[in-house]
């Protein structure tokens, strides 16, 4: 499926249907008028076998306790397969209602309260939440930065984690909000020193299938050709693919057996939910035939992508966009062209835009936006043209 074809059967208006990105803006804004490109979810609807699915299952008209579908594993482990070459089995297999609840979960399993828990800024912000929120102590290693272009500071990592006693490390792969596709290198430098500090990993891996260039992106789970495993717990969900949060299904991936256990019996402590019998039809049958819709939103994402790239860029060659290898979202530097300390307001009132800013990622996000790209190419350009003019304004 082209562009031109998703556009046509899948975009969708969502406004005054109880959406937090375009119904609840006053909340975090404080305005209603602005145009919302904040939220990581999309202006699509999924996939319409995912629909199908649903509406034979709601047919059958009885919602009582229900079982994970064989036809789900099955979807899902044939996509992580012929796409990635991940290799998954059942018994590694948990469920939650989304990756930020099981995040709760897992610091909890994983830590104690105080010990301290060390993610690679700037980074998702409910990162910081999870931990600050479960009482543990927050450790910060700044990825380094050219140009925008992203890395990891392994020295500075093996510092923090030396200095501050570290015992969890949360990474997001691919990043958010930076748009990096870790390599296996990478990757396996940090899980190896992970191991070698006996630091705990927990791999965000749910952006894995929004990809925007060549680049192949490795799972955490075969780095080495699994050597990590009994170290991490990967999280992930169909909920960014193919646009199903509100669905509340995620995957809790646990490949050790000690470390299960564990989990299981924390879980039945909490009494803690494992998604849903629904998000669970609709992702098994997006995972089988979905691929298709996936072409389509992406070359949608990376029309977006260029659209802004090239607009912005050709109006104000001063502004720096990283390089979008991974995830929807367009992280945009504008602290040569607006003081960072009067960003958040010259971006509501002068420009109309909600956006994610980037302080709200850490204290190196200064000055920058995230923007949601998976959306509309009319509310791109809406958004483009209002930010060019209140530049403009903005310099005379």
């Amino acid at each position: 499926m082209n562009k031109q074809e998703f556009l046509a059967e899948y975009a969708v208006a969502r406004k005054n249907t109880d959406s937090v990105k375009w119904d609840n803006l006053k909340e975090t804004f404080d305005a209603e008028d602005l145009l919302p490109l904040w939220v990581a979810d999309t202006e699509f609807k999924a996939p319409k076998e995912a629909l199908e699915a649903m509406t034979k299952r709601i047919a059958h008209g009885a919602f009582g306790y229900s079982l994970t579908p064989d036809a789900y594993f099955e979807a899902y482990f044939k996509w992580q397969k012929e796409r990635y070459g991940i290799e998954l089995h059942r018994e590694w297999m948990r469920f939650g209602t989304g990756v930020v609840q099981s995040l709760s979960t897992l610091v909890n399993l994983l830590t104690q309260k105080d010990d301290a828990v060390l993610v690679l800024q700037p980074v998702y912000y409910p990162f910081m939440k999870v931990i600050e929120n479960n009482e543990r102590k927050l450790v910060v290693s700044e990825l380094k930065h050219e140009a925008g272009v992203y890395s990891m500071d392994p020295a500075d990592i093996e510092a923090k984690i030396t200095e501050e006693q570290v015992k969890l490390l949360i990474l997001c792969s691919p990043h958010n909000p930076v748009g990096r596709v870790w390599s296996e290198a990478e990757l396996a430098e940090l899980l190896e020193l992970c191991r070698q500090k006996q630091v705990l990993v927990i791999a965000d891996e749910i952006h894995h299938d929004l990809l925007l260039t060549d680049k192949p992106f490795v799972s955490a789970l075969e780095v080495s050709e699994g050597k990590y495993r009994d170290n991490l717990v990967v999280v992930d969900a169909p909920s960014k693919t193919f646009n199903m949060a509100a669905l509340q299904n995620s995957h809790v991936i646990i490949p050790n057996p000690q470390m299960r256990q564990r989990y299981d019996k924390l879980v039945e402590r909490l009494a803690a939910p494992a998604g849903s019998i629904l998000g669970k039809v609709a992702a098994a049958a997006a995972y089988e035939h979905g691929a298709s819709w996936l072409k389509g939103l992406l070359e949608t994402i990376q029309a977006n992508y260029d659209y802004v790239k090239e607009k912005l860029t050709k109006a104000y060659p001063q502004i720096v966009i990283s390089p979008l290898e991974g995830t929807y979202l367009m992280w945009i530097d504008l602290s040569a062209v607006v003081d960072p300390a009067k960003l958040e307001i010259f971006i509501k009132n002068k420009a109309g835009l909600a956006v994610d800013f980037g302080t709200w990622f850490g204290a190196s996000g200064a000055g920058h936006i995230r923007v949601n790209l998976a959306t509309t190419p009319e509310n791109i350009e809406r958004a483009v043209t209002a930010l060019v003019k209140a530049l403009d304004e903005n310099q005379s």
